[in-house]
């Protein structure tokens, strides 16, 4: 089971993780390219290592996937999932809006997750069947009472492959705003009430396991484009909603794509 003292682990981890981060930030630092292109610094590895060693020390039966250091024991009931930062591209150019993810699954279910920006020292820490908080206090999504009021948010739009581009677009068409840029960010902001929707294809397990307890213990919904729950065998395209009485609009818009324009 998941208890309170896995959440009081977890922010000691994301503690650990901002005091390895927090020196490199706008600093002269290694940088590497993974094979897809995406950045990869020494903050990474470092925030990765320091979470990492606690969690052998302090929960050495539980595994760890983490995106720097891979799996350990992934096979356990309970797994630690671990992106020390998510952004990468936002910490290079020295934009505090990336964020440390640490999320604990059990069975392949998130029930804990953490969105940590350590520059600003902003938290939003989820777990299921409590209220998200954010530095502590409880946080609500916001009522949104049509798609033409909602505040959409997604990181890239080349992170759309294909035909999903197009089916975001004409979601993207119905909204009042959308804002490009923010990873994990967009999350808590749904959480805290100031942007309604994050739509995103392509994530990974250590993009999105963290933010399903944040954005549903704060009252919104997170699923796939087809409405499903996310798990770690979900194909990366991800919904997160303030409101869940817009998901189905939501859902409309995605599925209704380039065959369907009114």
């Amino acid at each position: 089971m998941t208890s309170r003292d896995d959440l009081t682990l977890a922010n000691r981890l994301a503690d650990a993780a901002g005091e390895a981060i927090r020196p490199f930030f706008r600093a002269r630092y290694d940088l590497e390219f993974k094979a897809d292109k995406s950045p990869v610094t020494e903050a990474d590895k470092a925030a990765e290592a320091a979470i990492r060693a606690i969690l052998e020390k302090e929960r050495p039966g539980d595994g760890i996937i983490g995106e720097e250091y891979g799996a350990t024991r992934e096979d356990a009931e309970r797994v630690w999932i671990l992106d020390p930062i998510d952004g990468t591209k936002s910490f290079v150019a020295g934009r505090p809006i990336f964020g440390t993810l640490i999320a604990l699954t059990q069975a392949g279910w998130p029930t804990i997750g953490i969105i940590d920006q350590p520059i600003a020292r902003e938290r939003w820490a989820g777990m299921a069947g409590r209220p998200t908080t954010f530095n502590g206090a409880p946080v609500r999504t916001r009522a949104c009472r049509d798609l033409d009021e909602a505040i959409l948010a997604s990181t890239a739009p080349q992170l759309f492959p294909g035909c999903t581009g197009e089916h975001f677009s004409l979601l993207a068409g119905q909204c009042r705003d959308t804002l490009w840029g923010g990873d994990c960010y967009n999350y808590g902001l749904v959480a805290s009430g100031h942007v309604d929707i994050v739509v995103e294809a392509g994530l990974k397990l250590h993009d999105l396991a963290a933010l399903v307890p944040v954005v549903e213990g704060a009252g919104g919904r997170m699923c796939d484009w087809a409405g499903e729950p996310l798990t770690a065998d979900s194909d990366g395209q991800v919904i997160a909603v303030g409101d869940p009485a817009r998901l189905d609009d939501i859902l409309e818009a995605l599925a209704q794509g380039h065959d369907g324009h009114h």
